[in-house]
């Protein structure tokens, strides 16, 4: 039996940045890379217990009902940095560390590559599993490897990132509970400058062209802004961050479709409306989310159930929380999303967050 120490009916939602879900029936906190190994695998040698690894909670939507088993809570802690030559340094992080915090100390070590993804909530070690992006970085832009726990076999192994199957918001990892990350390793510049600027936005509020770089800490600060602006940044006293981050995908869409969506678009909405839409690989195009949201008549703070759930006042991908709100609640508003959106333009939109216990 694992040496750390399991708590009885801890509550979910606390857990959590929607602040949802009910209790789960034990809780194992653990501290150490070491501990995390052996409470999942002690959780896993029991044929019929359910087991719950939760990092920060920022990606989950729990049900109300909580889970009926063992929640293993990762906590490791802890940074190394070794010089590879060129210019080029590894960054290992353990997987319970705040990814912000992470960002933080690689921009305060010179380091760049991973500044445009300042703000994001939740732990380190999922960020490969969802492949996090923003501000035109994503993780696989940097990422080395992963030390993985393969619950399967119960044995730790190094993998490269060029396994994981990185892709849009997803990876081999994702919607399997297969392997738990343990520590991440990052190929970061040194000089501390950012990476070349790719966002269009984030280029305009640094006042430079798109491909320029411009010192780390400063594009840092340029995307915590925008991120704030967005209720993309954690804030308790401010429920349009009582969410759990972008709750859709920006769909993707084969060029037949595309060529369907612009006509029903422009019988919506006209002929001349400027539809954004970015090349997604061969013969596809990526559509925003949040633009086919708004045109299909979700504006923002649109509420759902008793006004107890809501799309953010600043962000129409973000469904919150506005206090007092169910699971379902927020499920129901996010069916009342994806249907309109449906309806309206004949594309279907897909949740990003990973749920618990419930369905969309």
């Amino acid at each position: 039996m694992t040496s750390v120490t399991t708590t009885q009916s801890v509550p979910l939602a606390e857990r959590t940045t929607l602040r949802l879900g009910g209790p789960a029936a034990r809780f194992v906190h653990a501290t150490t890379a070491a501990e995390l190994v052996e409470a999942v695998r002690a959780a896993d040698a029991s044929a019929t217990e359910q087991v719950l690894v939760l990092g920060g909670g920022s990606n989950l939507v729990i049900s109300d009902s909580g889970f009926d088993g063992t929640v293993v809570h990762v906590a490791t802690k802890g940074f190394r940095l070794d010089p590879l030559g060129g210019g080029i340094v590894q960054f290992t992080v353990e997987a319970g560390e705040e990814w912000d915090a992470v960002v933080a100390e690689a921009v305060a070590q010179g380091l760049g590559g991973l500044e445009c993804l300042s703000g994001i909530p939740g732990l380190n070690g999922a960020t490969p599993v969802q492949n996090v992006g923003a501000y035109g970085v994503e993780i696989s832009k940097v990422l080395q490897s992963v030390d993985l726990l393969d619950r399967r076999s119960g044995k730790v192994h190094q993998v490269p990132a060029a396994k994981l199957g990185l892709g849009y918001r997803t990876s081999v990892l994702k919607n399997t509970d297969n392997a738990v990350v343990l520590r991440t390793r990052f190929a970061l510049t040194s000089g501390g400058m950012s990476a070349p600027i790719r966002y269009a936005e984030l280029a305009r509020v640094l006042g430079v062209a798109q491909g320029d770089r411009v010192p780390a800490d400063e594009a840092r600060k340029a995307v915590l802004e925008l991120r704030r602006g967005k209720g993309m940044v954690l804030d308790p006293a401010d429920h349009d961050t009582w969410s759990a981050g972008s709750f859709f995908t920006n769909p993707i869409v084969d060029d037949s479709t595309f060529a369907g969506v612009l006509i029903r678009i422009a019988e919506r909405l006209g002929s001349d409306v400027d539809v954004p839409s970015y090349p997604a690989g061969p013969g596809q195009r990526k559509l925003s989310a949040a633009w086919l949201i708004e045109r299909a008549g979700f504006r923002k703070g649109h509420q759902g159930p008793g006004g107890r759930v809501s799309l953010s006042g600043k962000h129409t991908l973000a469904l919150t929380n506005r206090g007092g709100a169910t699971t379902e609640d927020l499920l129901d508003l996010a069916r009342e999303v994806r249907d309109g959106v449906r309806a309206a333009f004949g594309v279907e939109l897909h949740p990003e967050p990973v749920f618990v216990g419930v369905q969309l």
